[in-house]
C-alpha cells in the first residue's frame, strides 16, 4: 500500500443518537468544552443560507487543485457522513462545484468541509446542504491524485479521525473523537446549562457581574482618578 495514495475500505462510525444529541447544542460549548483547543480554522466558513452540520466523518486528503479523491469519497460516503477533505487550503482550483453537490446530496451525504475552495457558490448556497470551504474561484480542478480516504486527516491543528463526530455552525467546525464523545457530551450539556441560566439572569437583571472588580484586582489593575 502506497502511502499518500492509499483507500480504507470501512471504519467505525460514532452512533447516530450521539450524533443527534449534539446537534442541538452551540459549537461553542462544544470548543469551550475542549478546552478551546480544537477547532479547523478560521478560514473555514459556512458557504449554506442555514442549518447543523452533524455526523460522522469521512476523511479525505488530497494534493491542493485536485479533487480525484474527492470524487471516489462521494462515491463511498453513507447516509450521513460528513465528507472533510484537507486540501492544503489552497484557493488557486475549486474543487467543488454544483454538479458534485447534486451527487453527493443523492448519495445521502449530510455535509461537506473542504479545506480549499467551491465553484457555483449561489447554486451551494441555494441547495442549502451544510458546506464549509475556505474560499470561492471559478478554475476548475485537476483529476490525477494523489490522495487517501478514510485516514487520519488534520484540519487547523485538529486531528480528525474516521468516524469522529464533526459538528458546525455558523459559528464554525468542531471535531469529536468518537471515543470521548460521551464526556463531552456531557460536559458540554453543563456548559449550556449554566449559559442558559446566565442569559436568563441578564434579562432579568439579576446578574452579578461581581467577578470582573474581583478579577481586575487580582491581576493587580490600578485605579486613577
Amino acid at each position: 500500500m502506497t502511502h499518500g495514495f492509499r483507500i480504507k475500505r470501512s471504519w467505525s462510525r460514532i452512533e447516530a443518537d450521539l450524533v443527534q444529541a449534539f446537534r442541538e447544542l452551540p459549537v461553542a460549548n462544544v470548543s469551550d468544552s475542549m478546552s478551546r483547543l480544537a477547532a479547523f480554522g478560521p478560514e473555514l466558513r459556512p458557504m449554506h443560507a442555514s442549518g447543523v452540520l452533524a455526523g460522522p466523518a469521512l476523511t479525505v486528503r488530497s494534493r491542493p487543485g485536485d479533487n480525484l479523491m474527492l470524487h471516489k469519497a462521494i462515491d463511498m460516503a453513507q447516509p450521513g457522513d460528513i465528507i472533510v477533505m484537507d486540501a492544503g487550503g489552497d484557493l488557486t482550483n475549486a474543487l467543488m462545484g454544483e454538479l458534485m453537490l447534486a451527487h453527493a446530496t443523492r448519495r445521502g451525504v449530510a455535509g461537506v468541509v473542504l479545506h480549499g475552495a467551491i465553484r457555483d457558490a449561489e447554486a451551494i448556497r441555494e441547495r442549502n446542504l451544510p458546506f464549509y470551504a475556505c474560499g470561492i474561484t471559478h478554475r476548475g480542478p485537476y483529476k490525477n491524485g494523489p490522495g487517501e480516504i478514510g485516514l487520519p486527516i488534520s484540519l487547523g491543528g485538529s486531528v480528525i479521525n474516521p468516524g469522529d463526530l464533526i459538528l458546525g455552525d455558523f459559528d464554525g467546525v468542531v471535531a469529536v473523537p468518537q471515543e470521548e464523545a460521551e464526556v463531552i457530551l456531557a460536559a458540554t450539556r453543563k456548559k449550556h446549562a449554566a449559559e442558559t441560566q446566565q442569559m436568563a439572569e441578564t434579562e432579568a437583571g439579576t446578574l452579578d457581574r461581581a467577578w470582573v472588580d474581583r478579577a481586575l484586582e487580582e491581576a493587580g489593575c490600578v485605579w486613577l482618578d
